[in-house]
């Protein structure tokens, strides 16, 4: 694996990082503070360059920047199961030999650790890339409800259970993400899921007023479907679910491709000035004519597609599907009595959407420590959701899908502390080369004899 070579003022940054890292765990035993560190299992269905289960976990470890403080998880991988792995790409078996991490054939011995009884501190499901097969609707069939299955079994045989992070959304179908919640919650299992987006920076700045009466909202995303619509519309769920009232919940869906799209705009069914306004908070500028917007692609152009939300409080939104880059995440919002609309883009840092992983990875670390997740799993649970019906609607002719199952309701939680402000990017700048393994952010760890 290539380390990161750092120049003077890069390591001099570093190095500040590992003294204030030093100084920390000095201050702590000293106190007599010196806690266990937290064992970690890791059930994944591959680990490749730049995989979910890659970017996530050079963040266990290895130190990473988190507004701009070198910081350390605390806690140990101890062990891995891999569903799949692809011959000329996988760094499973390199990274484990090289972290002192066993694979072990089945998840329930991972989180036994070979023995009889669970025996790790949490749980990270990342069911996100590998060889799947789709639905008849395109949705990836990922494994995400056999993992929190195989999971539980355990939970419930040894009698307890430890904090559980499922990557993205719960499920490509919303019984199987909604018998999970359910389980969840009936067993008490500290829950948390869904995107690495909401956390990104937010630029400009924006925070909603506290109790925000929102009339409308839009979200712009330029990936494939379903994949990257899910991060366009748990973006639109992070911003709106702190309006008055809390989430309701939503009362139908619909998907439109290509004219369709603009004519909806025409007929007034989502606001054209939004999206407008959402574009131009990421680019600076204006764009011209959405229906124009077009990007150098590698390969083929997506076509455009929106999806349409009402809410059973009766707002309305729309996540959009516009242009050919792959770190394109804004949003735009309306509130009552106000001319002006709100907006920002959520911005990634360098290495395209790698480092937006950090942020996760360090709300994951909090979620497992004080064994609370950070925000409502519901959040995530709407969301699978709203996607699964958007998902229908594409396949039945673009057609509106009732949804009146998803009166999924929830008071919000403010996660401003776990977002990336920025700071990271003035020592990670674009200029520098992404590692091509693990990322070690700083000095590395000296290796166990």
């Amino acid at each position: 694996m290539t380390d990161h070579m750092l120049n003077r003022r890069e390591w001099i940054g570093v190095t500040a990082g590992a003294l204030s890292l030093a100084a920390d765990r000095q201050i702590g035993r000293a106190c007599g503070a010196e806690v266990k560190r937290p064992r970690v299992a890791a059930v994944v269905t591959e680990f490749t360059h730049r995989s979910h289960a890659h970017v996530i976990l050079e963040n266990f470890l290895e130190p990473y920047y988190f507004n701009g403080k070198l910081t350390e998880s605390g806690m140990d991988v101890v062990s891995l199961y891999v569903d799949q792995f692809p011959a000329d790409r996988d760094m499973a078996r390199e990274v484990a030999k090289q972290y002192g991490i066993t694979i072990y054939p089945t998840i329930a011995e991972a989180l036994r650790l070979g023995g009889n009884e669970l025996a790790v501190d949490g749980v990270l499901s990342i069911g996100e890339h590998g060889n799947y097969p789709t639905t008849d609707r395109g949705a990836i069939m990922y494994p995400r409800k056999r993992f929190f299955e195989e999971i539980v079994a355990v939970f419930r045989q040894s009698g307890r259970v430890v904090p559980l992070f499922s990557d993205k959304h719960l499920s490509y179908r919303w019984d199987w993400a909604d018998e999970m919640a359910r389980v969840a919650r009936e067993l008490k299992i500290p829950f948390m899921a869904g995107s690495s987006v909401p956390l990104a920076q937010r630029r400009p700045p924006l925070e909603l007023p506290t109790d925000a009466k929102i009339e409308e909202a839009v979200s712009i995303h330029s990936g494939p479907p379903e994949v990257y619509d899910f991060h366009g519309l748990e973006v639109l769920q992070s911003m709106v679910e702190a309006r008055r009232g809390g989430e309701t919940g939503v009362s139908e869906v619909q998907l439109l491709e290509g004219d369709a799209v603009w004519q909806a705009a025409a007929e007034g069914r989502w606001s054209y000035a939004l999206a407008e306004a959402a574009m131009r908070a990421e680019t600076g500028k204006e764009v011209g004519r959405l229906q124009d917007f077009i990007e150098p692609a590698d390969g083929k152009q997506h076509p455009v597609h929106a999806i349409l939300i009402k809410y059973r409080d009766g707002l309305r939104a729309t996540v959009l599907r516009l242009g050919n880059v792959s770190t394109r995440w804004c949003f735009a919002c309306r509130l009552a009595g106000k001319l002006e609309p709100l907006a920002t883009s959520f911005y990634v840092g360098p290495w395209e959407n790698r480092n937006l992983f950090k942020a996760l990875s360090h709300a994951i670390q909090t979620h497992i420590r004080e064994q609370q997740a950070p925000y409502p799993v519901d959040r995530t649970l709407l969301v699978t959701g709203m996607l699964a019906a958007a998902m229908d609607s594409r396949f039945e002719q673009h057609k509106v899908i009732a949804t009146p199952h998803l009166d999924v309701t929830y008071q919000p939680r403010d996660f401003r502390a776990l977002r990336e402000m920025g700071e990271s990017w003035k020592i990670i700048t674009e200029d520098m080369p992404q590692p091509r393994g693990i990322n070690p952010g700083g000095p590395r760890r000296k290796k166990q004899p």
